[in-house]
């Protein structure tokens, strides 16, 4: 029988000592995470959820990592974020960004850069199944669309001159992590086989909420406490349809997942 491990990660602020006084209040993520941990302890996942202190790269990294050494091929592993995102210059000319550009997870501690996430994932054995929900900005993954635009009062959005005051300070840290990244991927370029939901394109924002945030409130009403009978795909348009088109929720996969694997309903351990 295979084993399911969930990680559910919601920020309603990060630490304003590390972001130069920003501390980017959000309303919804730490329910999103709850309420996704809950879905997937429904579904057969073992959840495991660290809320807004608790969610530093140290301890998302060691949770990632302690899945890795447990999961075999054929078990599941689903990543939820729910927070900020943010962007920093690529610096290693590498062509996974044609937009030249990171996208990051803004932790509660430092901006957690996506080559690291990849970097996370190639840890797990081969034909392990492994689902990225990010409800956050930015967070499509290679992939420009035009549309969408800022929303600093609603948007899971680092504001710009933030982000280039941070970058400006942390740049010579970020671009050898970069460097040391892109030595440490396959020569071939491959990343792990992963599937993406993603709350918006890189160039657009995600919306928060009183409740949950936009992406995740419309994927749980799809979801329907587990009445949803499609594949990932169906499972991706029906979220798509219910949200703007200034935010369009994007389906996107690393490697070679099985056609099995994408055409399992969701949340299948």
């Amino acid at each position: 029988m295979a084993t399911g491990l969930s990680l559910h990660v919601g920020l309603n602020r990060v630490d304003p000592a590390r972001y130069e006084g920003w501390d980017g209040t959000l309303n919804a993520c730490e329910n999103d995470a709850h309420d996704m941990a809950r879905l997937a302890r429904t579904a057969g996942f073992e959840a495991t959820t660290l809320l807004t202190p608790d969610g530093t790269t140290a301890n998302v990294t060691s949770v990632l990592h302690e899945a890795a050494a447990r999961l075999v091929a054929g078990d599941i592993l689903l990543f939820t974020y729910s927070g900020h995102g943010g962007q920093v210059p690529d610096v290693t000319g590498s062509d996974d960004e044609p937009d030249a550009l990171d996208e990051t997870l803004v932790l509660y501690d430092r901006q957690f850069l996506d080559d690291e996430v990849a970097q996370a994932f190639r840890a797990f054995a081969d034909d392990v199944r492994i689902v990225a929900l990010l409800d956050c900005c930015h967070s499509g993954s290679s992939i420009e669309l035009p549309g969408g635009g800022p929303d600093e009062s609603t948007g899971r959005y680092m504001p710009e001159p933030r982000q280039r005051q941070l970058y400006e300070r942390d740049r010579s840290y970020l671009e050898e992590l970069q460097r040391t990244l892109a030595k440490d991927a396959p020569a071939d370029g491959r990343g792990h086989d992963a599937l993406l939901v993603s709350a918006c394109q890189d160039n657009q924002v995600a919306s928060d909420g009183d409740v949950n945030g936009a992406f995740t409130g419309a994927l749980l009403q799809v979801w329907d406490e587990g009445s949803f009978r499609g594949d990932y795909r169906t499972f991706h348009r029906h979220v798509q349809h219910r949200l703007p088109p200034s935010q369009s929720p994007n389906l996107y996969v690393t490697g070679t997942p099985s056609p099995d694997f994408l055409n399992q309903r969701p949340f299948t351990v």
